[in-house]
């Protein structure tokens, strides 16, 4: 089977705070922006690799998520616990010092891990964990 990974998606709570993230701290192009019923999905992506793209939706969109559901999603978002994705990257200390430089909130700095792989992490504006890992 010839199968990839078109698309992921993360939820966020502030448009235009997920958009400056991902597009002005990660340098992620803007391949999508859809407005429906008060809510947007925005669709990014790395420069270059038009067939992979993150979907930055609005959580529990969907109808059939209970009250007590939303409400669950809103506590985990906020503590960081919901959702999250890895990328990765030939230069781990170079995206690390640009996405401080442009004000990503840092969760771990370079590090060795016991698995084998050098990551960093860092947390966008709705709460979810953005590892980066570096290529060998």
């Amino acid at each position: 089977m010839d199968i990839t990974i078109q698309s992921s998606f993360l939820p966020q709570d502030d448009p235009d705070a997920a958009l400056a993230f991902y597009r002005d701290i990660l340098g992620f192009e803007v391949r999508g922006d859809v407005g429906y019923d008060g809510m947007r999905w925005i669709t990014v992506g790395p420069v270059g690799q038009p067939g992979t793209s993150i979907v930055l939706h609005p959580p529990a969109a969907d109808p059939g998520v209970t009250a007590d559901e939303k409400r669950t999603i809103a506590e985990m978002m906020a503590k960081g616990t919901y959702a999250g994705v890895n990328l990765a990257t030939a230069d781990l200390a170079a995206v690390f010092e640009q996405a401080v430089a442009r004000g990503a909130e840092v969760v771990q700095e370079p590090t060795d891990q016991p698995w084998g792989v050098r990551d960093c992490a860092f947390r966008d504006p709705a709460g979810n964990m953005i590892r980066v890992n570096e290529l060998h």
